[in-house]
């Protein structure tokens, strides 16, 4: 492993990946970033701060790093806004969400201004029929199911 914090944690997130099969939340989380920095230059900056000083030492400190970053991922859905966070099992049943989240669930952040969208936390591998349903409703605003094809 490399000397510094940032490369220790990249390292103890690829491994976990690796391990798991899991996707990696970081490209999703960058775009979330573009996106909070334009919308909101201040919650911006205190999601950067959150990702130095409270991410990276607790993944190098020896925390599971998926469960880390998806932590990390409700601190900028949070910052984007208000509200709570659910997991979806396959079945498409939500609960409110729990850490660590199960490896098959699609964590989503339900926000209280009911005009917004869900904002995705975290994604399984493959999502089930219930968990596309439930993302094309919530997250892509789709309000009709696909035609059986």
């Amino acid at each position: 492993m490399s000397d510094t914090p940032q490369d220790r944690a990249d390292a103890l997130l690829q491994e976990a990946l690796q391990a798991t099969g899991s996707r990696d939340p970081r490209e999703f989380y960058r775009s979330q970033l573009k996106e909070l920095r334009a919308a909101d230059p201040t919650a911006y900056e205190k999601a950067v701060d959150h990702y130095r000083g409270t991410l990276i030492p607790t993944i190098v400190d020896g925390a599971e790093p998926l469960s880390a970053w998806t932590e990390y991922g409700r601190t900028l859905a949070e910052l984007r806004a208000p509200g709570r966070t659910v997991t979806i099992d396959p079945t498409g049943r939500a609960v409110a969400y729990q850490a660590p989240a199960p490896g098959d669930a699609l964590v989503l952040h339900l926000p209280t201004e009911k005009r917004l969208k869900a904002l995705v936390v975290g994604l399984p591998t493959e999502l089930s029929a219930a968990q596309r349903a439930t993302y094309d409703w919530l997250v892509a605003g789709k309000l009709r199911l696909p035609e059986a094809g």
